[in-house]
């Protein structure tokens, strides 16, 4: 017991120590992301807290090594790093969350990313407060940017003509041989992890994707209601908590894999609770309905169900795509230097 404790310590003091050359910490930053991460940011040296470290260990580890940066992937950082950070008040937290054209297939997967979001005020699918995407939205003066604008266009037309999304699945069934012929208005709601950050934090209520279907029938009785399923719960890599058979009478469940473009055949008007799949939508001319508050929503493109009272401007569709395609996140091609918007969309039409 006592040389248990005693290699607990050194262990301990050694962590410490080594600590002075890191550069930065990072927190919930799985271990195959690590490369890809590093690659993105500044910083040479990168010291990733244990998940069990105590809240008295990493206020030493930060007083001695004098870092003043804490990295941490999303809303997933543990107690202590919240003590740490609150009573703290010279360290600046980063949250990091993958960008919105993000890979040639899933990131479950453990596909590189070609674009990272770096929030130092929040994170973009965090509702609760202001994220420096949405303070991008309520302040840039986009008008004294046209050749931005330009850009925006251009980059838009671009990824609806070559049907590219987040992740650029390709499609294992054509979607209208599954919807059949459109005799009616066509109504898709689209299922989502229903345990991930973005239904947590971007929403003030609970809900599920059974709500989302049960609303879009009762506001929509007289419409082809279809219901998609989340590809990281179809690949089994993440957990469906709602079951669709509870649904399966008032809807076509879809449970093959299909590009956006497949998916969007026929399609009026779109039900999601945060997806971004509900912008990719807005950008192929789809109506929108939003029941939790995404990044996209509260700016005047979409039928919102959620207000978000910090929102006070109303944005074009452009706009809204220029600060979180262009400005917004950190592109990178693998291979090679610092990257833009153009580029990954290159590299994603070169591996289709």
């Amino acid at each position: 017991m006592l040389n248990r404790l005693r290699k607990k310590i050194v262990s301990r003091v050694k962590l410490i120590l080594n600590a002075k050359k890191f550069d930065a910490l990072a927190v919930n930053i799985a271990a195959w992301k690590r490369p890809y991460f590093e690659s993105f940011v500044s910083e040479k040296e990168i010291f990733y807290i244990p998940k069990n470290v105590s809240e008295p260990m990493l206020r030493r580890l930060v007083k001695y090594s004098g870092i003043k940066k804490i990295y941490a992937w999303g809303c997933l950082e543990s107690g202590a790093v919240k003590e740490v950070l609150a009573n703290m008040q010279d360290i600046n937290l980063v949250r990091v969350e993958d960008g919105f054209i993000r890979s040639k297939g899933l990131g479950s997967e453990h596909t590189p990313p070609l674009s990272l979001c770096f929030d130092t005020r929040g994170i973009y699918f965090d509702a609760t407060c202001e994220s420096d995407l949405e303070y991008l939205l309520n302040t840039y003066d986009f008008d004294a940017h046209p050749e931005l604008l330009a850009r925006a266009k251009r980059c838009i037309q671009d990824i609806v003509e070559h049907d590219i999304t987040k992740y650029n699945e390709k499609p294992t069934k054509r979607a209208k041989d599954i919807y059949g012929e459109k005799t009616k208005r066509r109504i898709l709601v689209v299922g989502q992890v229903e345990d991930d950050q973005s239904i947590k934090y971007g929403c003030d209520r609970p809900i599920n994707n059974n709500d989302t279907v049960r609303l879009a029938y009762q506001e929509n009785p007289d419409a082809q209601i279809i219901y998609k399923i989340h590809p990281d719960v179809l690949v089994g890599k993440r957990e469906g908590l709602s079951n669709p058979q509870e649904v399966s009478d008032i809807c076509l469940i879809v449970s093959e894999r299909m590009s956006l473009s497949d998916a969007l055949i026929g399609v009026d008007h779109v039900y999601t609770i945060t997806s971004l799949l509900g912008f990719e939508s807005l950008l192929r001319n789809v109506k929108v309905t939003t029941l939790g508050c995404p990044f996209y929503s509260g700016w005047g493109l979409t039928d919102d169900r959620q207000p978000c009272l910090r929102r006070n401007r109303k944005l074009s569709l452009e706009k809204v795509f220029l600060a979180s395609y262009l400005l917004y996140p950190r592109y990178k091609v693998h291979g090679a230097g610092f990257s833009d918007l153009e580029d990954a969309i290159k590299e994603i039409k070169r591996h289709s």
